[in-house]
């Protein structure tokens, strides 16, 4: 007990103490954890939960990674690429219903025909939002995988100010076993010193529970996010997806659903204790393996969630993994829904906000002298 007391209230946690917190096992000793992490929360970014509009706008992709359902392998996804029209209506959805930020995501490619559409995008939608309530637009965080730094340059002088490229593993070992030769871990790690060199909140996270990962992967996990100085964490569960060579480990999956689900919630306390101010989602993927997953993330310490906005006729194409919640709902069932399940978790909703990583903010302060 003095043990899990000291790394719980510990302001300089070791990469010990992170090994210690995530090996919990006991009921009661997560509870303290749980509880800690919100206490850290509240303390550093408050008790808001700000919406992210998430827009799947195309499910082509060059990738072939070998978890991914959405992999360029998979003949039986049909591909899409949502019209301007359609993506701007989803966005008005969005502000109309008090969301102050959208996420725009899809596979990747790396095309001038692509670029040149996603750039198009941001800044119609930036012209489109803009109001009394956003004065500056809607929020804007992209979500399309690798790029070169002056597409990333582009992206961002047209308008987006976040972007999300998650490492899936800091081990390079099991990053190679995960993705095809093609897809470096160095390149990955290139592409997020590019974003924070340009002037992104970055973004970055994990899979947990990847076969073959180890506690002590995920210790290294937190510690990289910190390295890099990552302004937002996207992390959930590995899920596994019947079309892909990873379907191989569907008995894995499904015997270690409840211990991947735990172990999610406490990466994200343990996050929150270790990186304090920066913004943590809590991902879909927990709600795919649990019904109120979702409220369980926002209660040990998250503070963004990410309603699907997304046709609700393109939803059963962009499938990253089984079993995702919400492909049959309208958005505004899906909207209403979760916002329900905040409010029944007592957090207040950051309504017409773009909710900045508090981290990016103080970091961007000139330093006194």
């Amino acid at each position: 007990m003095k043990e899990l007391i000291k790394a719980l209230y510990n302001d300089n946690l070791t990469k010990e103490d992170l090994l210690f917190l995530l090996s919990l096992e006991k009921k009661e000793d997560i509870e303290q954890l749980r509880q800690r992490a919100y206490e850290v929360m509240k303390q550093n970014v408050g008790e808001f939960v700000y919406l992210r509009g998430l827009i799947e706008f195309s499910n082509l992709c060059i990738n072939d990674c070998y978890y991914c359902g959405i992999r360029k392998s998979n003949s039986k996804v049909r591909r899409y690429t949502l019209e301007e029209d359609e993506v701007l209506e989803c966005v008005e959805f969005a502000v109309k219903n008090g969301y102050g930020s959208i996420v725009l995501q899809s596979g990747e490619r790396k095309d001038s025909r692509f670029i040149d559409y996603v750039c198009s995008l941001i800044e119609k939608i930036k012209s489109k939002t803009r109001s009394q309530q956003l004065p500056n637009g809607v929020g804007i965080t992209l979500c399309v995988g690798e790029q070169s730094y002056n597409t990333y340059k582009r992206f961002f002088e047209a308008g987006a100010h976040r972007y999300l490229l998650r490492i899936e593993t800091s081990n390079p070992e099991l990053f190679a076993k995960i993705h095809p030769p093609e897809v470096s871990f160095e390149r990955r790690k290139e592409c997020l010193y590019y974003l924070k060199d340009i002037g992104f909140q970055v973004g970055t996270g994990v899979m947990i529970g990847l076969p073959g990962q180890t506690i002590e992967d995920l210790t290294n996990d937190i510690v990289f996010f910190k390295e890099i100085d990552a302004d937002m964490i996207g992390m959930g569960p590995y899920i596994v997806h019947r079309e892909t060579p990873f379907a191989i480990y569907e008995k894995y999956f499904q015997e270690n659903k409840y211990n991947l689900y735990l172990l999610s919630l406490k990466m994200i306390a343990v996050t929150r204790l270790f990186l304090k101010d920066v913004n943590i989602a809590s991902t879909t993927a927990l709600q795919a393996l649990y019904p109120f997953g979702r409220e369980e993330g926002l209660r040990f310490g998250a503070n963004v969630i990410m309603p699907l906005m997304t046709p609700s006729n393109y939803r059963k194409e962009y499938l990253l993994y089984e079993g995702k919640p919400c492909i049959d709902e309208f958005s505004d069932d899906c909207g209403e829904c979760l916002i329900a399940r905040i409010e029944n978790i007592n957090r207040p909703i950051g309504y017409n906000n773009w909710g900045d990583s508090i981290h990016f903010k103080r970091k961007s302060q000139p330093k006194k002298d």
